[in-house]
């Protein structure tokens, strides 16, 4: 059967909007070709340059995934992570009624299950709430995120749902500093992806693949991802 594939990746670039506890990242030339014709480099008949990219970053900006060890001293760090944790079967849930600094809460997850069919039984739950379309890439958008309650998060740890993932650079409300989905996924050993797009392509898909692989940093607390959605076409 012909596939799909939808880039839920947001672009890594200088100077991004950042959670509002972290510093924005440098995406800037570092050798390009206009300065490596001085390097005498191939033959002089077949001339080469290259130009390379310097990166300055955190690792929990743009999308990303967090390691256990990012809110657990005793977790996991991103390196030591299973690799086959960070794909399986998922599911979009369409939240586009949440407002902006809303909470998502157990009725809210139940209803977008009810709506897409699928019941979640260990599946990557991916929330649509059309945040990044709204806002990005004014700055507003690191400061208008809805996020998860602590029950909200329990209840997608009860079905077994190991990963979630959300629009924006956080699953909690960047209006208080109390984290309650944070701390659930640190008791209950889950985690999440933070900063997805193009989730709205995901609404009314049902079942479908999601692959999220992170760099292989060393004690890492998290990891920059290339995430994407395989869709029956």
């Amino acid at each position: 059967m012909p596939q799909r594939i939808v880039d839920l990746t947001l672009t890594l670039s200088d100077n991004m909007p950042a959670h509002k506890l972290f510093q924005r990242p440098i995406v800037t030339p570092h050798l390009t070709h206009e300065k490596t014709q001085s390097f005498g480099l191939g033959v002089p008949e077949d001339k080469m340059t290259f130009a390379t990219t310097f990166i300055a970053t955190i690792d929990h900006i743009a999308t990303h995934v967090d390691a256990f060890y990012h809110t657990n001293p005793d977790g996991l760090p991103v390196d030591e992570m299973p690799l086959d944790m960070f794909m399986g079967k998922a599911v979009c849930f369409d939240l586009t009624h949440i407002p902006d600094l809303g909470d998502i809460d157990v009725k809210d997850l139940e209803e977008a299950e009810e709506k897409a069919g699928v019941k979640v039984d260990g599946h990557i739950v991916l929330m649509n709430t059309g945040l990044h379309k709204r806002h990005y890439p004014n700055v507003e958008v690191v400061w208008t995120n809805p996020g998860l309650t602590a029950e909200a998060t329990h209840w997608l740890a009860d079905r077994g749902s190991k990963l979630h993932g959300v629009e924006g650079p956080s699953t909690d409300k960047p209006s208080h500093n109390l984290f309650p989905s944070h701390r659930v996924c640190r008791d209950r050993g889950i985690t999440h992806y933070e900063w997805l797009v193009n989730l709205e392509e995901l609404v009314g898909k049902k079942e479908f693949m999601f692959y999220g692989p992170p760099l292989k940093i060393h004690q890492g607390s998290g990891s920059p991802v290339r995430a994407w959605a395989v869709l029956d076409a």
